[in-house]
């Protein structure tokens, strides 16, 4: 039974335990497991990350609770296992984010070192504890491939392997876009077009930008690009797609020279 007088998370976590009953909860609920709401977690993520990118405070308060609704969810499949509950994960982020912070909830120290120096030392003895092997152990298969490729080359950077400067990733993009344009196979364009794409992201991060703010930026800039060149297609009595490729850069031209801040 749920109500107003409970607070507003055991209500919550009160609807997904009736959810789960196994006599009177919801037939799609019941069959669910990690795996088949993983893809919802992360497509929830996604949406928090848009509401925030759109500056729209009344979507992320929904979103937050939608995502907040996969960590119940994921919580309660746990605890009908036997493995562990909402309040073990609430316990488990406090306890490391005390562990994390002990400027803050321990006793004042000065290492020496910076803020996120501290940071990554604190996160590297978590994984040493949890048996990693490798700087590369702990960065997630399932992350986004080009955020995967920085954390990845991040990892290898605090062990010192990294360019010393900008030359050196610019140099290799310029060998692995010559290395794509000499393949032969497909299996070869895989390959060195991965080459590639991983090469651009060490050169975006010598810049100091991070890879994946820097994507999303471009296609949002593409899009309405392209959304502007179909309406103005339109204005003129053209059929966007039926133009040739001259008519259409001729398009993207203007609503280039269109935008804010950009020379006619």
């Amino acid at each position: 039974m749920t109500g107003p007088a409970m607070s507003p998370l055991d209500r919550l976590l009160a609807i997904m335990a009736r959810l789960r009953d196994p006599e009177h909860g919801c037939e799609w609920d019941l069959v669910q497991t990690f795996a088949t709401i993983a893809p919802y977690t992360i497509e929830e993520a996604y949406e928090v990350a848009d509401a925030i990118d759109r500056n729209d405070l009344a979507a992320l308060k929904d979103e937050l609770g939608d995502l907040l609704l996969q960590v119940v969810f994921h919580s309660r499949i746990a605890e009908e296992a036997g493995h562990f509950s909402f309040a073990d994960v609430a316990a488990a982020i406090s306890q490391k984010m005390e562990a994390r912070h002990p400027h803050i909830f321990g006793a004042e120290t000065d290492d020496g070192q910076s803020r996120e120096e501290r940071w990554e030392g604190l996160k590297a003895e978590e994984r040493r504890a949890k048996g990693a092997t490798s700087a590369m152990d702990g960065v997630a298969l399932a992350l986004p491939a080009l955020l995967r490729a920085e954390k990845l080359q991040k990892r290898a950077a605090r062990h010192g392997f990294d360019w010393p400067d900008r030359e050196g990733p610019a140099d290799k993009v310029r060998e692995e876009m010559a290395e794509l344009a000499a393949t032969e196979t497909e299996a070869e364009q895989l390959e060195e077009a991965g080459d590639l794409l991983f090469a651009a992201v060490n050169l975006v991060r010598a810049y100091g930008v991070p890879p994946e703010d820097a994507l999303r930026a471009a296609n949002a800039k593409f899009e309405c690009r392209f959304r502007a060149m179909e309406v103005l297609a339109q204005k003129r009595g053209q059929d966007f797609a039926a133009l040739d490729l001259e008519s259409q850069e001729a398009l993207w031209r203007d609503v280039k020279a269109s935008e804010p801040g950009k020379a006619p």
